[in-house]
Parts: C-alpha cells; structure tokens; sequence
C-alpha cells in the first residue's frame, strides 16, 4: 500500500489530524472488526465523505495509526548512538521505564494492533519488519557492549536481542493489555525487567578485572576477523 501524501492545505491538515484521533479512540473502545468508517468520521465531527478525501478505508487509516504509535513508543533501547560514557544499567532501566509506560496508558489500543496481526497478513508483514528494525538497534547496543568488555561476550547479539525484546513486549501485553497481573507495581515491573536484561547479559562496571580482560578478548577477536576478512579478499 502506498502511502498517501500529507494534505496541502491547514484545513486538510486538521481534519486529518481530528481522523487520526478519532480512530485511536474508537479502535481503542470498538476493536477493528466493529470499527467502521462513519464511526471515525461521527468521532471526528466531519462528513463520511470527508474520511475518504484522506482514507481509502478503515484499514489504511489503521495503519496511518500505528505508524503514529510507533513513532510515540520510540525509545532509544540501548543502541550505540544513546551509550556513549553512560551507564549502560540506567540506559535499560530508562528505555524499560518509557515502553512500559506507555503500554500501560494505551493498552487497549496496542491490544487491538495485536488482534489485527493474527486476522491480517499486511499487517503482520508490517509488524515483523518494525520488530526486526527495533532488535537490529538492540544488536547494535549489545554488539558494542560486547567490544567495551562490559557484557558477555560468549552470545550471540542478534538471538539475545530477539529473545530480550520479546521478553518485555510479551510481558507488557499480558500484564496491561490482557490484565493478567492487574494490581503489578509498576517500579517493581520496571526494575525486574531491567534486572534481568542486566543479568541475562553478564553486565559488569568498568572497573571489573574480568570486564577488562573481556574487552582485551574482543579487541582480539575483532582484530582475527578482519584478518580473516582481508585474506578472502585476497583469494
């Protein structure tokens, strides 16, 4: 599908804008299924016709929606370009902190994005390609952990990065979309998940003699590939 270009004019702005919130709204209250397009265009306060000035239809308007959503819940996980000198326990803990937040303030929304991903294979397609987009900035934050010496450096970034993302969006839809733990303390959820991203990936401070000498094996190991690589290069 291609994406529709933004409207030209302010009023065509606004009345797209009122569309995008009325949907959230009723996706959020309806489910996809009962949602129809003269509901958004009621909740928006303009006429059916005007939907379709913006929209093909419900579906591409859901989806305009949860590009919006994405965009809101990106945070900047571990990735290289936010670890500079910090601490990389405090980076986890405040990217756990910000998606599970939101979540929890829009969780029957996210709920319906899940009921859709099972009923619509577009949509699927759209979702696995922004999962993988989001663990490939994991595996980047991992991987440079790895050569700093400070997580271990015996795993495989781009499985741990799976299984770890897949950890936390898991346990934010069961707790908040599907209510599995509805009276969960929130700063416990936040630190346990940190906890165990920590633990799963050995992080030690800096000052650690086994940090150092990690650092020193993956300097090594970084230095053996590109041996390898020059000499294929070669033949």
């Amino acid at each position: 599908m291609t994406e529709r270009a933004l409207p030209h004019s302010k009023r065509g702005r606004q009345t797209r804008a009122a569309l995008l919130v009325a949907a959230r709204e009723v996706f959020a209250r309806d489910g996809y299924l009962s949602t129809t397009t003269t509901t958004i265009a009621k909740a928006a306060g303009v006429a059916n016709g005007s939907f379709y000035t913006h929209f093909t239809d419900k579906y591409e308007i859901f989806v305009a929606l949860w590009h919006e959503v994405q965009d809101e819940m990106l945070h900047p996980g571990i990735h290289d370009a936010r670890l500079g000198d910090a601490d990389p326990v405090a980076v986890i803990e405040e990217a756990t902190r910000a998606y599970l937040g939101y979540y929890r303030d829009n969780a029957d929304l996210l709920r319906v994005f899940e009921q859709v991903t099972g009923i619509d294979e577009r949509f699927m397609a759209l979702r696995l390609a922004r999962a993988r987009a989001f663990e490939e900035r994991n595996v980047r934050g991992i991987r440079r952990l790895q050569r700093e010496g400070t997580a271990d450096p015996t795993l495989d970034p781009e499985l741990t990065a799976a299984a770890l993302s897949s950890m936390v969006s898991r346990h934010a839809y069961m707790t908040f979309a599907l209510g599995l733990r509805p009276d969960v303390d929130f700063e416990a959820l936040v630190s346990t998940l940190t906890t165990l991203w920590v633990n799963a990936l050995r992080i030690r401070p800096p000052g650690d003699d086994r940090a150092a000498l990690d650092r020193t094996m993956a300097q090594l190991r970084a230095a053996l590939d590109d041996i390898e690589r020059r000499l294929r290069d070669q033949t």
